[in-house]
Parts: C-alpha cells; sequence; structure tokens
C-alpha cells in the first residue's frame, strides 16, 4: 500500500498531573493503521492499551490529557479539535466499541430508536431509510428476527445479543476507523467468535481500520494483521501477528507468549515473567522492563531503546541495536 495510512499515531504523550507531581502515562507511542487492517494491542493490565483508545477518540478521562504528539485521521489531525468537532467525527468517522454494553445503550429507549438517531445525525437518510438499515445491521451483526428486535429495549436482549447492537451502533455511520476496547471479554468463546468474525468480515468488506484492544492473544491470532505490544505506557513491540507469536524479538514479548498455554505443548508448567509491571509513579529509568528481563546489560538500565527493526518486526530492546559491534572494530 502506497497510499498513506487511515490512522497515524505520532509520538502521543499523555498525561496526568496530580498534586505530586505529573504522571506520564503514555510515552511516544507511535503507530499506524490501514485501511482494512486490523491490529491488535496487547499487554498486561495497566501498559497503556485502553488509555490509547481514549486518546484517539478523544475521551481521556480528565485531567488526563495528550501534552505532545499528534493523531491523524485521512491525514488531518484530529487530537487538537475542538470538543464538538471532535463530537461530529467520533460518530461519522470513528466508531466506538466498549467492554460493557450497558454503558454504551440508553436503558430508556428502543435499540431501534437509538440507530436510527445515530443514523439520521450522519447519514442523508429519511426515517424509513434510517429504520431499514437499523433492522439490516441487525442483521448484519447476526441479531435473529431483527424486524421484531428492533423495537425492544437493550434489557431485553442477552449480554451477547447487547454487545451485537453495541457493534451495529458502532458501525451505523459507515465509520472509517473502529476502536474495540476489549469487545468480547464478557462473553462467552462461541459468541466471542462470532464477533470477531463479524469484525473481521466488516473490517474487509467496508475498508474500515480496526484498534482491537485486548489482553487475549488467542483473540490477536485469529483477528489481526499485526500486533502492537504495549509495556508501561510504551510500545515494546509491533510487526505481523504470527511473527510476533512465533518469533518474538522482544524479552516481554517472549515472556508474554511463554505465558500462553497451547494445545501442542508438552511443558510441565507455563512460563511466567518474574514481578510485575511498575507503576506510573516508579518507572525505571532506561527501559522499563528491565528489572523483569532475563537479559538486561548495563545500557538497559540507562538509555531507553527507541523501536528498532528486528527482522519482521520491530522491538525497543538494545539487543537489536545492530550497528554497535561495527563502531568498536573501527
Amino acid at each position: 500500500m502506497t497510499h498513506s495510512p487511515l490512522l497515524q499515531v505520532r509520538h502521543l504523550r499523555v498525561e496526568f498531573p496530580t498534586r505530586r507531581g505529573t504522571l506520564v502515562a503514555l510515552d511516544d507511542v507511535s503507530f499506524d493503521i490501514g485501511a482494512g487492517e486490523i491490529l491488535g494491542v496487547v499487554g498486561e493490565s495497566g501498559a497503556g492499551k485502553s488509555l490509547t483508545g481514549a486518546a484517539i477518540i478523544g475521551l481521556l478521562e480528565p485531567p488526563g490529557r495528550i501534552a505532545s504528539g499528534e493523531i491523524l485521521l485521512n491525514g488531518e489531525r484530529i487530537d487538537n479539535l475542538p470538543f464538538e468537532a471532535m463530537r461530529k467525527i467520533r460518530g461519522r468517522q470513528i466508531g466506538a466499541i466498549f467492554q460493557d454494553p450497558l454503558t454504551s445503550l440508553n436503558p430508556l429507549y428502543t435499540v431501534g430508536r437509538q440507530l436510527i438517531e445515530t443514523i439520521q445525525t450522519h447519514l442523508p437518510v429519511d426515517a424509513a431509510e434510517a429504520r431499514q438499515r437499523a433492522i439490516q445491521l441487525l442483521r448484519d451483526t447476526g441479531i435473529p428476527a431483527p424486524e421484531a428486535r428492533v423495537d425492544h429495549y437493550p434489557h431485553q436482549f442477552s449480554g451477547g445479543m447487547r454487545q451485537r447492537v453495541v457493534i451495529a451502533l458502532a458501525l451505523a455511520a459507515e465509520p472509517r476507523l473502529i476502536v474495540a476496547d476489549e469487545p468480547t471479554t464478557a462473553l462467552d468463546v462461541s459468541i466471542q467468535a462470532q464477533i470477531i468474525t463479524l469484525l473481521k468480515r466488516l473490517c474487509h468488506e467496508k475498508g474500515a481500520a480496526v484498534m482491537l484492544v485486548t489482553h487475549d492473544m488467542g483473540v490477536i491470532a485469529e483477528t489481526c494483521d499485526r500486533v502492537a505490544v504495549m509495556y508501561a505506557g510504551r510500545v515494546a513491540e509491533i510487526g505481523p501477528v504470527q511473527e510476533v507469536i512465533h518469533t518474538p524479538a522482544h524479552p516481554y514479548t517472549v515472556g508474554l507468549m511463554g505465558s500462553i498455554p497451547s494445545l501442542e505443548d508438552d511443558r510441565e508448567r507455563l512460563s511466567q515473567i518474574d514481578g510485575s509491571m511498575p507503576r506510573l509513579t516508579a518507572i525505571p529509568s532506561g527501559c522499563a522492563f528491565n528489572p523483569r528481563c532475563p537479559k538486561a546489560f548495563d545500557r538497559c538500565r540507562s538509555e531507553r531503546p527507541d523501536l528498532l527493526d528486528a527482522g519482521r518486526t520491530r522491538a525497543a530492546c538494545w539487543l537489536h541495536d545492530k550497528p554497535q559491534p561495527l563502531r568498536r572494530a573501527a
């Protein structure tokens, strides 16, 4: 693909001012997502995955703010827009799917009314056409008897069905970008698989870009084209999903992959990464992972690595700093 990516995140830094000083929650995060591509974002709780999604859709919880960097959608900056302008973009060009469907649906309105209002706000259609579109969206997201269900209230749907309604709502205005934050966490595995299939189909049919935030590597392996592994507010590794899963280049990713059970595996026990992710108030100098890293050396404790080429992926790890030995030999 020669044309520029649909979403570009450049050197994003998110800070939370507190009485005791400023906490840096995201530090120099950069990645792209192309049209028709699904990028998975994975990492432990607190790594900054959801925060990255919230920054992109303009819904950071105050006092959190974007301190520097930029976010571009279709080549236009969206991180510095006033609230109202961003709200229009959020409905029309960016669809958001959250973990808990109850927070995204109004219990007082039928799902049809919520879909129709969203469609009519963003697309030039009359009420009858909007209703037909709403029914079609419910059908597309796998809701049986959509002609009848369109007039039901959220509480009349099961958890899995509600999450489908949320996805229908996120897709109502045919957005170019979908930010899905743990969209399948609360669902049982068979419904999870259906929703993942649905996201993939929509991505490929409509050419939307999808950012899928999850901690479930199984979902990532099934769904994504590329994956970004986050650690302590930074991207530790990013690359094609099969490469990152099968030949991870960052010691943290190696540990993360080693902790996933596999059916072919005859290991007695899963490996685990000792220690836990640092709190934002106590991120170590150098590479944030160095206290837990089995391969850390002096430079890791003093200098923070940027993403470096590591075969087919890129990893923020000094092990991949190739030119060093050449300079010493000269």
